[in-house]
């Protein structure tokens, strides 16, 4: 019994982590990774996934300066895929560097601004 709750909780981590990652804040990446480990481990596996989805929320928040520093006002490109938290950007919408950031790259997609991870294209925020 205890090595099957062990590998529902190394389960919940897992899972909690890769949903977290998506999130861009410490909140939605504890009810993420609590949801996760709920569906995986019950009771026991929520506590660690919320804890372990925390931490992984935390760690890529964004900071504020960073979306304050994204102009508005930009040409928007059109694209027909859904704009979400986690989706990769086609390769025809440019990457823009975000002004006095260097490490985030930003792009004006459907009338929306996201913030973007530039190794993997994926959105990590919707700014709006």
């Amino acid at each position: 019994m205890n090595k099957r709750l062990a590998v529902s909780l190394i389960a919940a981590s897992l899972l909690a982590s890769g949903s977290a990652f998506a999130q861009s804040t410490t909140v939605q990446g504890a009810q993420e990774g609590a949801r996760a480990g709920s569906e995986v481990g019950g009771p026991i596996g929520g506590v660690v996934g919320g804890t372990v989805g925390a931490a992984v929320g935390a760690a890529v928040e964004i900071p504020n300066a960073v979306i304050t520093a994204i102009p508005r006002g930009e040409r928007s490109v059109v694209v027909q895929e859904r704009v979400v938290v986690g989706e990769s950007l086609p390769p025809s919408v440019e990457l823009r560097v975000v002004p006095n950031h260097a490490e985030y790259r930003y792009a004006v997609v459907n009338d929306r601004r996201v913030i973007v991870e530039p190794r993997t294209r994926k959105v990590i925020r919707v700014i709006d």
